[in-house]
């Protein structure tokens, strides 16, 4: 074979046979493909598409260039991937629920990338917390304790290292068979038998789009189980963030809050048990959704989960005592400042991305690659839409590092709000189930 006529063949659209598309993924590991002709690839997948086939094969080469775990444990392997939002720490809450459910959960995470959190960033917020780990800890964390929720490792997916690289500078980023080769290839190398997505859509999703939102849950259900992988999506709403608050943190305090069971019914919580109770079916371990969301309330309600956490939390260096001590342990800004709306009125509308941008530029996340992140800032107290705000109720409070930065940004949150004189009729949290 060679690069040249693979790259002709996805040019003019043709289909690619699964003994291309492995031994070009395996060139893009190796080096062997230059970064031109891996840009050339990634182009013409962008401008021609893939076969539902060959994105199923493009997946398979990706996730086989590097270390594909193998797992000998008596309870099912089971895992959640979201497309990412604001306010989204569903996976904190969701691993250590689906473990005391019987379940084992390797929940390889990623960073903040653009205006949407990382639930690495949020998970480092806690003072110790590592987030790399060798392949033979990793088994042997989520072995012992039920979960553990880690970066990627090196030698997971090489291939899709290098060519999101690529993809990055080629303007090539937004192809769905290649957002959907890198989603899985690095979530079906951990060995999973069952995965749940939550595909966001809405004024804070990277698919803000209802139609391509729909296309994207469809092309990754259609893949994941084309690879041998029991999957089905949520299409969940990013109209407004999914918790009270955004920040790494923040975030963190929300987690705990409904992990003790301070904060129960909010969409955050929803969303854990309506996420929760898919995959357990999905797994076995619960006889349908609605019975693996009763399972995963009683993970929650019980506190067994916020044990479980808390196992998770000391055996990855962070402190023994942080369920029972969470609050001193957290980082915090030095200076608090709220938001009020010019006139009262009821939040009609929310610029979700706009809030989340305002936590990057808090220095929440990440302008460029290398900046340090200050896990202490962010918003809380977010107004939700249908909330009435005044001169005693904020829209929300922003927390910074200075005073300068607090006043600085205060006009984008209120920009990022829309008011009404009546309330809104609600929109729901789910707006679609896949697969």
């Amino acid at each position: 074979m060679d690069a040249r006529s693979i790259l002709i063949k996805a040019r003019d659209g043709l289909p690619l046979s699964k003994a291309e598309i492995d031994w070009f993924t395996k060139g893009i590991a190796s080096g062997e493909i230059s970064d031109m002709q891996a840009g050339a690839f990634a182009m013409a997948v962008c401008t021609k598409g893939l076969s539902r086939e060959s994105r199923v094969h493009l997946t398979h080469g990706m996730l086989q260039t590097g270390q594909v775990l193998n797992w000998e444990l008596d309870g099912p392997v089971l895992d959640k991937h979201s497309t990412g939002g604001v306010g989204d720490a569903v996976s904190l809450l969701l691993a250590p629920a689906l473990a005391v459910c019987g379940a084992y959960v390797p929940m390889i995470s990623g960073r903040g990338l653009g205006h949407t959190g990382g639930t690495l960033d949020k998970l480092e917020a806690i003072p110790g917390y590592r987030t790399q780990v060798s392949v033979e800890e990793l088994q042997d964390l989520v072995a012992d304790i039920g979960c553990a929720i880690v970066g990627a490792s090196g030698d997971i997916a090489p291939a899709d290292k290098r060519l999101y690289g690529v993809r990055d500078v080629t303007g090539t980023v937004e192809s769905i068979d290649l957002i959907t080769a890198s989603i899985l290839s690095k979530k079906l190398a951990a060995g999973l038998e069952a995965l749940v997505l939550d595909v966001k859509v809405g004024s804070g999703a990277f698919m803000a789009d209802p139609s391509d939102a729909l296309a994207l849950a469809q092309s990754l259900v259609e893949t994941a189980q084309g690879a041998g992988c029991m999957c089905s999506a949520l299409i969940t709403d990013m109209n407004q963030p999914s918790a009270k608050a955004a920040g790494n943190a923040l975030e963190v305090i929300e987690v705990m809050e409904a992990l003790t069971g301070t904060s129960i019914g909010t969409p955050l919580h929803r969303l854990t048990v309506a996420l929760g109770g898919e995959v357990l079916a999905l797994g076995g371990l619960a006889a349908d959704a609605a019975d693996g969301e009763a399972r995963i309330e009683a993970a929650l309600n019980s506190g067994e989960a916020a044990e479980r956490f808390g196992e998770m939390v000391a055996a990855l260096g962070g402190p023994h005592d942080f369920v029972e001590r969470w609050r001193d342990r957290l980082p915090a800004a030095r200076v608090m400042v709220d938001v009020h709306p010019t006139d009262a009125g009821y939040v009609a509308a929310i610029d979700t991305r706009a809030l989340g941008e305002v936590v990057v530029h808090l220095g929440g996340g990440r302008l460029v690659a290398t900046d340090q992140l200050d896990p202490g800032v962010g918003l809380s107290e977010i107004a939700p839409i249908g909330a009435q705000v005044d001169e005693a109720r904020p829209l929300a409070r922003i927390h910074a590092a200075d005073e300068v930065k607090a006043k600085a940004l205060a006009g984008r949150v209120r920009d990022a709000y829309v008011l009404a004189e009546r309330a809104p009729e609600g929109s729901p949290l789910i707006h679609e189930r896949i697969g």
